[in-house]
């Protein structure tokens, strides 16, 4: 299949001087939002390949020519990265795609991951000013990969200027969203920036949570080698609070320290069954599979296959897992969450594509405990019917069980995804450190400054779980931060 269909510009510049000229606000009103290509379902779910193909430019600037040019615009608001939404599509609607990107880079570290996982519905598009006219708003996400893709694919990607190195050092703890946010907006102030990976790829949840089929490691990689040729140097297989301690950051010249060491301890319901084999953290599963390769040709990384296959959860990364399930055959791949659908966190085109996929959604129902065979290898799921009750403290209205409805329903591999917990390295590793009852970094919202004044902190490590652009908001605000402190 060719990824690279976005490459190829409008018909000419008189096309898209006329198109500018010719259209009233009522008339781009009345363009449909466009549609992304996909792979068809029955041929993805036998590969790995993406399955958002990308937007043709003429499609790209047909969308963007949709943007009102609103005097206050409200989409920017809802970016937590601040990109200037309404000047990158203005350049994609006169066809200048490279300067789009420009425009894209002076604030994201990663336009073409953000435009791929993003939840725009609930950020920047949600703000968009068709909403007031019951309408479907402009597709920012897609035109900001349109964007990205270009650049990446044209061979001439667009690189900001950079000051002079002040000859300061600073340490980055995880190469996840949060702390590539923060390297490169810390390089582009003249900061000599090192990121430290415990893992042997750089990306962090990038590379090992999400799938292919949704971000490609290719995608991944273009993005970082971007930050290495603005002078953000990586260190991979080196262990923050193991590697190297505290103390020794220090000793080696290190004036600042930000942690983005996410969330990567899994957590369990605690019933029944749980440490039967073929019971598994959904961290496990995607890590062995997207980050190790376990599957493929070519590696011997073992991984559970399963065919009937339970993911239990109704997030993004519960989407990931039933997906990937699909792709390593299961027949039977079932989403079991315990509230409606309309109530399910994971975005909408998420379980849209499950669902042509031939994933089973068992809403409204809860595990209660695993059965297993005389080798104790899991056989059976036993739910718990749920219904709708009373709203709980976050207005959401709290599943109660459905008395006497309960059923059991064949399985032989179970994959857990009901969130993560922030990993404790880090913080039990340096004492006078402020952490939660969580296990979060406690630092101070207005600086993402922690207990300790050289020490900042962002991402899963302070929310306990979060998205990749709140995660990369937190990146670029403690970037700031940072900066001014040390300016004094």
């Amino acid at each position: 299949m060719d990824n690279n269909r976005n490459t190829s510009a409008p018909r000419d510049a008189a096309w898209r001087e006329e198109l500018r000229k010719s259209m009233s606000a009522k008339e781009r009103g009345a363009i449909p939002r466009v549609k992304m290509p996909e792979l068809d379902a029955a041929y993805r779910v036998t590969c790995n390949e993406e399955v958002n193909q990308g937007l043709p430019a003429e499609a790209a600037v047909v969308e963007a020519s949709r943007c009102l040019d609103c005097p206050d615009p409200q989409c920017v608001t809802g970016c937590p990265v601040n990109i200037n939404i309404p000047g990158f599509i203005k350049n994609i609607q006169r066809g200048e795609f490279h300067q789009a990107a420009v425009v894209l880079k002076e604030t994201s570290a990663l336009p073409a991951v953000c435009g791929r996982v993003c939840p725009q519905e609930k950020q920047c598009e949600s703000k968009c000013i068709y909403h007031k006219m019951k309408k479907e708003p402009v597709a920012i996400g897609y035109l900001e990969r349109f964007a990205a893709d270009f650049d990446r694919l044209s061979g001439q990607s667009a690189l900001p200027g950079i000051p002079a190195s002040n000859g300061i050092k600073i340490a980055v703890v995880g190469s996840g969203p949060a702390g590539l946010s923060f390297a490169g907006d810390m390089v582009k102030r003249g900061y000599d920036v090192t990121v430290f990976e415990a893992l042997h790829e750089i990306g962090g949840v990038l590379k090992y949570g999400i799938p292919e089929f949704r971000l490609p490691n290719a995608v991944v990689d273009v993005e970082i080698d971007a930050l290495a040729s603005l002078g953000v140097k990586f260190v991979k297989d080196c262990i923050v609070g193991k590697t190297y301690s505290y103390g020794d950051l220090h000793q080696m010249g290190f004036k600042g320290i930000f942690v983005g060491s996410g969330a990567g301890l899994p957590r369990f319901m605690g019933i029944p069954g749980e440490n039967f084999i073929g019971v598994m953290s959904c961290n496990e599963y995607l890590t062995r599979i997207n980050l190790m390769g376990a599957g493929h040709e070519g590696y011997d990384t073992p991984v559970l296959r399963g065919r009937n296959v339970a993911v239990i959860g109704g997030g993004n990364t519960a989407m990931d897992a039933v997906r990937t399930a699909r792709r390593m055959g299961a027949l039977r791949a079932m989403v079991v969450y315990r509230r409606s659908e309309a109530e399910m966190p994971a975005r909408a085109e998420e379980v849209k594509h499950a669902k042509e996929e031939g994933v089973e959604f068992l809403t409204l129902h809860n595990p209660l405990e695993y059965m297993a065979d005389e080798k104790g290898h899991v056989t059976t799921m036993r739910l718990q019917r749920m219904e709708l009750g009373e709203p709980d403290a976050s207005g959401r209205r709290s599943p109660v069980p459905v008395e006497g409805a309960v059923e059991d329903v064949p399985v032989d591999l179970v994959i857990v995804s009901v969130g993560v917990s922030p990993n404790p390295l880090i913080p039990d590793s340096i004492d006078s450190l402020e952490v939660s009852r969580r296990g979060t970094i406690v630092v101070d919202e207005a600086t993402m400054r922690s207990s300790l004044p050289d020490i900042y902190a962002g991402g899963d490590i302070v929310r306990g779980g979060a998205t990749v652009i709140l995660a990369m908001g937190d990146g670029r605000h403690a970037a700031a931060s940072m900066d001014a402190a040390l300016k004094g």
